[in-house]
């Protein structure tokens, strides 16, 4: 009986745990730099430039990667294959709006599964100036969701995308 009452105790554990953990999340970081948009935004729509800055490929420089379709179109996709501290997953363009922003699925495979919603923003702050705006958004899926009761992923991966956004204005601003 006692322990038909701890099993009843886990189960609503579980269940409070599920109800008040978050459903959505959204990261996102911004920077300056000191170029024109549209020489910015050109540099941006290649996943291909993403090498160049994105802090992970710094964390594992052998990774494997794939290109397919036309990069900087939609449907351009790139599968990559690395270490523990990148995994595995492909990101595809979804959709482009030229001059201003760039949106992709990113699916995850390893170390879990799961889809998350990545987006570039370039803004005209004035025509030597340009904001950048990098970030991702999705939906936290049970179990998974639970675990987000306990990890911050706008601590978690903020400070990847600040890195990275450092690299890209660097790149840039020496261009």
């Amino acid at each position: 009986m006692i322990v038909l009452y701890i099993l009843l105790a886990l189960v609503l554990l579980i269940i409070i745990l599920a109800v008040i953990a978050p459903k959505n999340y959204d990261v996102s970081r911004s920077v300056e730099i000191d170029k024109p948009k549209t020489l910015v935004f050109d540099y941006l729509k290649y996943m291909k430039n993403q090498d160049e800055w994105s802090p992970w490929g710094k964390r594992d420089p052998n990774m494997h990667k794939e290109f397919t379709g036309i990069d900087g179109e939609i449907g351009a996709t790139n599968y990559w294959k690395g270490n523990k501290d990148v995994g595995e997953g492909e990101q595809e363009i979804t959709k482009i709006v030229d001059g201003e922003r760039i949106e992709s699925e990113l699916r995850f495979l390893k170390p879990f599964k799961s889809t998350s919603n990545a987006y570039i923003v370039a803004k005209e702050v004035d025509k030597d100036s340009t904001k950048v705006v990098w970030g991702f958004s999705g939906k936290n899926k049970f179990p998974m969701s639970i675990m987000m009761l306990f990890m911050n992923m706008d601590k978690a991966v903020g400070k990847d995308f600040e890195e990275g956004l450092a690299s890209l204005k660097e790149i840039l601003e020496n261009k």
